[in-house]
């Protein structure tokens, strides 16, 4: 029969190794149109309603709406939207180019899918689908 000590001992070891295991660093990877698309971004058929709009209700609207129009802009209907499509402001915003105001604000820029799909549906002539 194991000793007190020996028993111990084979419990200290176990521990030891468990924590070892459980401290080892695991991977992280968090390139988000990388995880949800498998590596592709898709840009055929960009719809207004449901590529555009959503990114514009997340990210623009909650200042770029009809009631409180900061800036002058309100992008919460496709009308207007359509507008800053045409005269090539939405796209200078969001790609941050030089003699634009820097979209969303005080944020970093959209992942490079979302604008590249925005910048898809502006080349397919912005349609309001």
């Amino acid at each position: 029969m194991p000793t007190r000590a020996s028993r111990l001992s084979i419990l200290f070891a176990f521990l030891l190794t468990m924590g070892g295991i459980l401290m080892l660093p695991s991977c992280y990877y968090d390139v988000e149109e990388e995880l949800y698309t498998g590596g592709t971004c898709d840009v055929t058929d960009m719809s207004f309603q449901l590529d555009v709009l959503p990114v514009l209700d997340s990210k623009c609207n909650s200042c770029h709406n009809s009631s409180s129009r900061q800036g002058g802009v309100a992008l919460d209907t496709y009308a207007d939207v359509s507008q800053y499509a045409a005269n090539g402001r939405l796209l200078g915003v969001i790609q941050h180019s030089a003699g634009y105001s820097p979209m969303p604000k005080n944020e970093g820029k959209l992942p490079d899918c979302t604008i590249a799909r925005i910048e898809a549906w502006i080349t397919d002539g912005f349609p309001d689908n």
